[in-house]
C-alpha cells in the first residue's frame, strides 16, 4: 500500500553548510561592498531559478506533498520539491545575512566619508576643493540604484518632475534598494502620495483646493557626476495613463 510520508524523501542538499566561505561571519565581514553586492546578486539569481522550479511543478513553499490519507502524491516530484524548498530556505538565511553586511558596510562608508570631508576643511582651499571631489565621487559610487526610467510620457508628473530616460532611481520617497521588492514599494508610494483636489464651500463660493503630495526622488544620471534629487508629484488627470507618465523597469 506503500508508505506514510514521514520519513519518505527527505531533501537531498549535501551536508555542508550553505554559508560555509560565503557569508558567515569570517572572510565575508571584510568583502567590499562590490563583493557583497556581487553576492547578493547571486543569490537573488539563484533564488529565480529555484522558484522557477517550484513553479513548474504547480506548487510554492507551502504546498501539501501529500494526499489526503497522509501518502506522497504522485502527480508531481516530492524529493526535487523538497529539496529545492530545502535550498530556497538557506539562500534566504544567506541573503539576510548579505544585507546586513551591506548595509553595515555603506553606514562604515558614509562615516568615513564625513570624516575624510571633516579633515579636508581644515587644509587649504585647493586641497579642499579636490577632497571634495573625492567625496562626492565616493558618494555617487555607494548609491545604489534599483530602477530605471525606461520611457516618459510628454506632459507627464515625471517629466515635470525632471526625470529623463535612462535615470537609475536610487529613492523613491521611502522606497530604496533595500525594500522595493520588486517596485511594489513604489506602486504604493505613488498610490500614498497623490495629488488631489478638494471642493469647499466659503460663503456660498465654491473653492478648490489642490492638496499636493511631493515625492522625493533620487536618481544616478550619467551626464552628472553628484545624485540627482527631484520632487514629483502624482496625478491622475494630467492627460495620459497612470499617475506618474513614466515606465520604470527593476535593476
Amino acid at each position: 500500500m506503500g508508505l506514510p510520508m514521514d520519513n519518505v524523501h527527505t531533501p537531498t542538499v549535501g551536508s555542508g553548510a550553505t554559508t560555509n566561505g560565503t557569508v558567515q561571519n569570517g572572510g565575508q565581514e571584510r568583502a567590499s561592498l562590490t563583493e557583497l553586492m556581487a553576492k547578493k546578486d547571486s543569490i537573488e539569481s539563484e533564488l529565480s531559478a529555484l522558484g522557477s522550479v517550484l513553479d513548474s511543478h504547480g506548487v510554492n513553499m507551502n504546498t501539501g506533498l501529500t494526499t489526503f490519507d497522509g501518502f506522497p502524491r504522485a502527480d508531481i516530484d516530492v524529493a526535487q520539491i523538497r529539496t529545492t524548498r530545502a535550498r530556497i530556505i538557506r539562500l534566504r538565511n544567506d541573503y539576510k545575512t548579505v544585507m546586513a553586511m551591506i548595509e553595515d558596510g555603506l553606514h562604515t562608508h558614509h562615516e568615513q566619508l564625513q570624516e575624510r570631508s571633516s579633515s579636508t576643511a581644515s587644509t587649504s582651499r585647493p586641497a579642499a576643493a579636490s577632497g571634495s571631489s573625492q567625496v562626492s565621487d565616493s558618494n555617487q559610487a555607494v548609491e545604489v540604484s534599483f530602477a530605471k526610467v525606461n520611457s516618459i510620457a510628454s506632459g507627464s508628473p515625471a517629466e515635470t518632475a525632471g526625470l529623463k530616460v535612462g535615470d537609475r532611481v536610487t529613492v523613491f520617497g521611502a522606497a530604496n534598494w533595500m525594500n522595493h521588492e520588486k517596485l511594489s514599494k513604489v506602486a504604493q508610494v505613488v498610490s500614498e502620495n497623490e495629488g488631489v483636489s478638494h471642493i469647499v464651500m466659503a460663503v456660498g463660493t465654491m473653492l478648490i483646493m489642490d492638496f499636493q503630495r511631493q515625492v522625493l526622488v533620487k536618481v544616478l544620471r550619467a551626464e552628472s557626476a553628484e545624485p540627482i534629487s527631484m520632487h514629483l508629484i502624482p496625478r491622475r488627470d494630467w492627460g495620459g495613463r497612470g499617475m506618474l507618465g513614466c515606465h520604470l523597469l527593476p535593476i
